[in-house]
């Protein structure tokens, strides 16, 4: 199957009441890793690159990674979005790659760590929704600001999501997704202490606009045994703390649909690959360590799959065929 629109998957997430995980990606091995666990829990998927990862892979890359996984995986349905856009421009470029979605992250302006005021953010987000919505792209927004540093993007400080701007915000943009920011961090140190999460923003928004799928961001678990590994083997890892599966659950069920994760695939290939040199001093077959860290990738994203209620709803897609229609028509 083609890719499948972003707010479709969506959509069907609100419907089920399961949340979709988003899952960056910079190269071959994690693109592999995450189509194994989605084929195997039979799960919908979003691959998302953020604008380093299109860098990285200087765009056209990431477009024909995305293609592979479409024809080695048919029965699965796969959306391709951007992660953090920072100007039309950048989101146009996404669009022409074949991107189902873009993230028009207006709450900093292009520099990538100054924020904007709630009016720059309705204005250029507007503009982004006017553009990509004649072309059917789905667009998420964000409004507030998260702690932590993504991809050298962010203002290092934490600013939660006023729920009654938020509502605005909708109303005024026209997106179909909205990113929230109620305690949640990018990077490896997401809490100091025990996390507190501001589950009344998810209560107020998702009360006002039920069929708006909001986007968690930062939801990496910081899985203790690779933050470990990693330090067992010469790394210097300190204070790393992520999002509980538990509390991410009940996000889900306040409203939350789409699930950003990033850090704990890094974590996991790094550490892997870490214990590999370690382990097999002589290997010089990249085929070997990256084929290791593939794997526990895959191990890692197989489990959110399952935790996010995911599995089992790669089916919800499945397009209707002529007798499919005719037997609906009889009903």
């Amino acid at each position: 199957m083609p890719l499948t629109p972003t707010k479709q998957l969506l959509d069907e997430a609100i419907r089920g009441n399961y949340a979709v995980g988003a899952y960056n990606v910079n190269n071959m091995e994690q693109v592999q890793a995450i189509m194994q666990a989605a084929k195997e829990t039979n799960s919908p998927v979003i691959l998302q690159a953020s604008r380093g990862a299109l860098k990285y892979t200087n765009m056209v890359y990431i477009k024909h990674l995305v293609e592979a996984a479409i024809e080695d995986n048919p029965a699965i349905p796969i959306a391709l979005n951007l992660d953090h856009g920072n100007s039309l421009e950048i989101c146009k470029t996404a669009i022409s790659l074949g991107f189902t979605s873009v993230m028009m992250d207006g709450s900093l302006k292009e520099d990538g760590k100054t924020p904007t005021t709630f009016e720059e953010n309705v204005n250029i987000t507007r503009e982004v929704v006017k553009y990509a919505h004649q072309l059917g792209i789905t667009v998420e927004g964000e409004l507030g600001s998260f702690g932590g540093f993504e991809d050298g993007h962010g203002s290092g400080k934490m600013a939660l999501t006023d729920p009654d701007e938020a509502v605005k915000f909708i109303k005024e943009t026209g997106v179909d997704a909205l990113a929230l920011s109620f305690g949640t961090s990018h990077g490896l140190s997401k809490f100091k202490g025990n996390p507190e999460l501001k589950f009344e923003i998810l209560e107020k928004v998702s009360e006002a606009f039920p069929y708006i799928s909001l986007v968690m961001h930062g939801s990496s678990s910081i899985l203790p045994e690779f933050i470990s590994l990693i330090n067992s083997y010469g790394g210097n890892l300190k204070g790393a703390a992520g999002v509980p599966i538990s509390e991410i659950q009940k996000a889900i069920k306040k409203g939350i649909r789409k699930i950003n994760i990033d850090s704990d695939g890094r974590l996991a290939m790094t550490g892997t690959i870490r214990k590999y040199f370690h382990d097999h001093p002589g290997v010089t077959d990249p085929r070997d360590y990256l084929g290791a860290a593939r794997n526990s990738i895959y191990e890692v994203y197989k489990s959110k799959m399952i935790d996010f209620g995911t599995a089992g709803h790669a089916q919800d897609y499945k397009p209707m065929t002529i007798k499919d229609m005719k037997e609906k028509i009889k009903k």
